[in-house]
């Protein structure tokens, strides 16, 4: 699951409603443009710097944001400076992130929100921002305010592509879809490869539609629920985190069931797959828990595992350490041996780049599942250069 020229909902974890059609990646739900330019962020040069607006009459929106207490600049502002039920845009660089920069940090971010609001002829609060890249590093605003006019002019109904590449950083390929179904439009980009971990979420996302989505906070909780906060790559929650959704409602008619659902689930898979150097994707199911909350728990211990990402990547069904790390989860507490009856790994050994693996606790009637990437040695060695 690597190819970007493949079908979009590939993962057999993935079921699409029924009749959903995928079209071109570069082309915008209707009402929305983007675009992508390179401002020069990126040390090896490329896109960097990419605009996403709503031109329809009128838009209604949601957006959620990382709870890692060290956030970064773009996302205080988000916070703190936009009003998330009625984004118009989003302006977005890779290549720096913008976290610990200090107050200069957040001059820094609200210039480039209230840069791309002037370029667009928006309100400053109805524009987004979020940034990506090295933690630490100053931000070289007028490359930014150059690249924010470079986009502005160059926004087109087919710049979905132009958009997903430029807000990629250590990914391999770039994760987006247009897809419709009973006359409803949806176009969604994302980016994540590193530092990934729920919480929330682990990534930065766009989804825009023309369907009616009468409560656009709702609709981006739940599905965000089952896909992006279900996905691990290193068990590190990012400083920079943030989903948004735009919604025109033009179409006339509400989201299909399960089409948002689906779209997110399949991003985070692919979030996933590309994780820094990942081979492989991983699905851990719990079943028995005594509450959500532990098999969640559980779930999360051995998908963050070491020792069962490398057996992942190995190939090797090594039941002992899944019980080590649900043990782990329970520690302190009673929980009756785990062997092969209750632990199902046989699926690590197969040769196919998705693998399930499953643990029954046998203490009540709770489930949780997790989808979580192998560690590779590709994983320590861009981790030991990324700065160097």
């Amino acid at each position: 699951m690597s190819a970007a020229t493949e079908s979009f909902f590939r993962s057999r974890w993935v079921e699409p409603p029924a009749g959903v059609e995928e079209l071109d990646p570069a082309r915008l739900a209707p009402g929305f443009r983007a675009a992508g330019v390179a401002c020069g962020l990126k040390a090896g040069g490329g896109t960097d710097l990419g605009i996403v607006v709503c031109e329809g009459d009128e838009v209604s929106s949601s957006m959620l944001l990382t709870r890692n207490a060290a956030a970064a600049a773009p996302i205080r502002v988000c916070r703190e400076q936009c009003n998330a039920g009625l984004l118009r845009a989003a302006v977005v660089n890779s290549g720096n992130a913008n976290a610990a920069t200090g107050e200069q940090g957040y001059s820094d971010a609200l210039a480039m929100r209230d840069g791309a609001a002037s370029a667009l002829g928006l309100e400053p609060e109805t524009v987004a921002v979020a940034e990506t890249g090295v933690i630490g590093v100053p931000l070289d605003i007028e490359s930014v305010r150059n690249g924010i006019e470079s986009a502005a002019a160059a926004l087109l109904e087919t710049g979905g592509e132009d958009f997903a590449a430029a807000i990629c950083t250590t990914d391999r390929w770039p994760k987006r879809c247009t897809v419709s179904l009973d006359g409803v439009t949806v176009s969604a980009q994302a980016k994540g490869a590193g530092m990934m971990e729920p919480g929330f979420a682990t990534l930065l996302g766009f989804v825009q539609t023309d369907a009616v989505v009468p409560d656009p906070e709702g609709a981006l909780r739940a599905a965000t629920a089952a896909s992006f906060e279900r996905i691990s790559v290193d068990g590190q929650m990012s400083t920079n985190d943030m989903l948004m959704l735009q919604a025109t409602g033009a179409s006339g008619r509400e989201l299909p069931a399960g089409l948002l659902e689906a779209i997110m689930v399949q991003l985070a898979l692919e979030v996933v797959a590309d994780g820094e150097g990942a081979t492989r994707v991983g699905r851990v199911d719990v079943a028995g828990a005594a509450t959500a909350e532990e098999a969640e728990r559980v779930a999360r211990s051995i998908a963050n595992s070491p020792l069962v990402k490398t057996a992942l990547f190995g190939r090797d069904p090594n039941w002992g350490r899944i019980a080590q790390a649900a043990g782990m989860a329970l520690a302190g507490e009673e929980l009756d041996e785990l062997g092969p009856a209750e632990i199902d790994a046989e699926d690590l050994s197969s040769e196919a780049p998705e693998a399930e693996l499953s643990v029954a606790l046998g203490r009540g009637d709770s489930a949780w599942h997790m989808y979580f990437s192998d560690l590779t040695y590709d994983y320590v060695k861009l981790n030991a250069e990324y700065t160097t």
